[in-house]
């Protein structure tokens, strides 16, 4: 690192330092505004929402810039640096716009945040190490090493578990992304049996179960590389496969009788059935205390009536981890829901529908999306549908804490999906390079102009600092720790996904629109980031904004 960008590295961590305080201040006035005797109220949070929003979003730039600047030391590479300050300056300008509207909401003086903006050392900051010219000459080396950058370092078995499904993802996956998205293809037996074969379907279940997890912790880092590296590939015909199984093992795992874990987990490994998750319900999203779905106890189980939607993988799957309400009494919200496992045969098909030997039916309908292709989302209708109590998690004592079981696998969850985001954000990239590379506009390779180089300098900023937050927050997580942090990562890199593989669209001008080109796809893909494992907005009101002021508070754990 030069001395030029060890000044601005310490200019950063003084601005990111007022920032935190500023910031700190903010979450303090607005918890305080939203409690009642020393404790939140839900109906001063919900008065606070516009506010609460912004609070969260400022705390994720915040983290996420605080983490690449504190990773850097004197032997970090130029361009590591130079891209680590090139996001601070942004995320900087982002947070004090936000914690605007949170002072002003929260009746707090601006004059702090008045105070920063006119610093010395932001104003150099802002000028030096975030205008036009550091932006050209990073984006000239984001060109040069063809987008790969953000590499973190990794031992042995991690390494080894990024190279191979990076080569397995580039050789197999993306060869058959394109057909497989156009033409509404379901993931087929081609992409699904290698990656059995590889244990990708094991890889949060214990060796003990047959797994290749370890018995003795959580390893949510090879998780996070194995999910990345798949979804670069793509992200619905391969980075999403792991998901679901994760948060079933993990519920099993957490609620689970001995026989069923037994019974369940070295099937799940091995791939065999796969499986699907079915929480949402047509009219609640991600209210989840409030679901209706109705499980009704009949001599040796239960038959369930109702409908779930947004059930990715239903049809390919052969058992569905069902959120259901097995007590009648609605008042007691998610005290009243237990996990159900649902057994089918597996449809290759966008519809189908089952008819138990007792009469029971379950059909279910693929919704039409404009992109996440290749595992579908169904809508599922249940009439009658018998479940034998063996399949309820816990059995009879797992009855009522089905919400709890739930949660045990959603950390991870959130954790995988922005590992998703972080995998295509990082095939945009490379795409958009290899494009302005070859691209040639007013007689030059698009590359040269300098507004191309500022978007991939920005770009490759907004991927490195996503990527190094996710990696910091797996460890954080395998701690036993970190779902605030969880759900903040999930938050940041999927809206960077978006704007990633906008930008990346963009410099492809026309044939960025055209189906032919990947680039296309990832535009559509990375959408759903925002919306599934937690929309954006019910994790920045129920999940951060509510940790930060309970914090604020000293009405939660340090680490919650």
């Amino acid at each position: 690192m030069d001395d030029t960008i060890a000044h601005h590295v310490a200019l950063a961590r003084q601005v990111l330092g007022g920032a935190r305080a500023a910031f700190d201040a903010g979450v303090a006035a607005l918890a305080h505004g939203c409690a009642s005797e020393g404790r939140l109220s839900n109906r001063k949070l919900d008065a606070q929402q516009v506010a609460s929003f912004e609070l969260a979003w400022a705390g994720a730039d915040l983290l996420a810039a605080e983490t690449s600047i504190g990773a850097l030391d004197a032997q970090a590479a130029s361009l590591q640096a130079r891209l680590a300050l090139i996001f601070t300056v942004d995320a900087v300008v982002s947070v004090l716009d936000k914690l605007e509207t949170v002072y002003a909401e929260a009746g707090l003086d601006a004059a702090l945040l008045q105070a920063l903006r006119g610093e010395a050392a932001w104003t150099t900051l802002r000028r030096e190490a975030g205008g036009a010219r550091a932006l050209e000459a990073a984006g000239r080396a984001v060109a040069a090493s063809e987008g790969d950058v953000g590499g973190l370092a990794l031992d042995e078995q991690h390494a080894l578990a990024q190279d191979s499904f990076r080569r397995f993802s580039d050789e197999v996956v993306a060869p058959q992304a394109e057909a497989i998205h156009r033409h509404d293809l379901t993931v087929p037996e081609s992409l699904l049996q290698p990656l059995r074969e590889m244990g990708v379907f094991g890889l949060a279940i214990p060796e003990q179960y047959g797994g290749s997890g370890p018995d003795d912790r959580d390893d949510t880092l090879l998780m996070v590389v194995v999910t990345e590296a798949l979804s670069e590939g793509s992200l619905a015909a391969a980075g999403s496969l792991i998901t679901r199984p994760e948060i079933l093992s993990r519920a099993l795992m957490a609620g689970g009788t001995s026989e069923q874990k037994s019974h369940w987990l070295p099937r799940l490994a091995a791939g065999d059935p796969l499986c699907a998750i079915a929480i949402t319900e047509p009219d609640y999203g991600s209210d989840v205390a409030a679901l209706s779905l109705k499980g009704t106890r009949v001599p040796g189980g239960w038959k369930l009536s109702g409908a779930k939607t947004w059930c990715t993988f239903a049809g390919k799957a052969g058992v569905l981890m069902v959120v259901t309400r097995t007590d009648p009494d609605r008042s007691r919200g998610h005290k009243g829901l237990s996990l159900l496992l649902v057994e089918k045969p597996s449809y290759d098909t966008h519809e189908f529908t089952h008819v138990q030997e007792g009469g029971g039916k379950l059909t279910g309908r693929a919704i039409p999306t404009i992109g996440y292709r290749g595992m579908h989302s169904f809508d599922l209708s249940f009439e009658d549908y018998f479940v034998p109590d063996a399949n309820v998690i816990g059995g009879e004592a797992g009855l009522g804490k089905g919400f709890y079981f739930t949660m045990a696998g959603m950390v991870g969850g959130r954790m995988q999906t922005a590992a998703r985001a972080c995998g295509v954000m990082r095939a945009a990239l490379r795409a958009a390079v290899r494009y302005s590379a070859d691209r040639k506009v007013f007689g030059s390779p698009l590359e040269h102009f300098p507004l191309t180089q500022a978007k991939l300098a920005r770009m490759a900023a907004r991927l490195v600092a996503c990527r190094r937050l996710a990696y910091t927050v797996a460890g954080i997580v395998d701690g036993g720790n970190g779902r605030m942090e969880a759900s903040l990562v999930k938050l940041l890199a999927c809206r960077s996904a978006e704007l990633v593989t906008r930008d990346a669209l963009q410099l492809h001008g026309g044939m960025g629109y055209a189906e032919e080109t990947p680039v296309s796809r990832y535009f559509v893909d990375a959408r759903v980031l925002s919306i599934f494992e937690g929309a954006e907005e019910t994790l920045a009101l129920k999940v951060i904004a509510r940790s930060l002021m309970e914090r604020a508070l000293g009405t939660a754990p340090q680490a919650a």
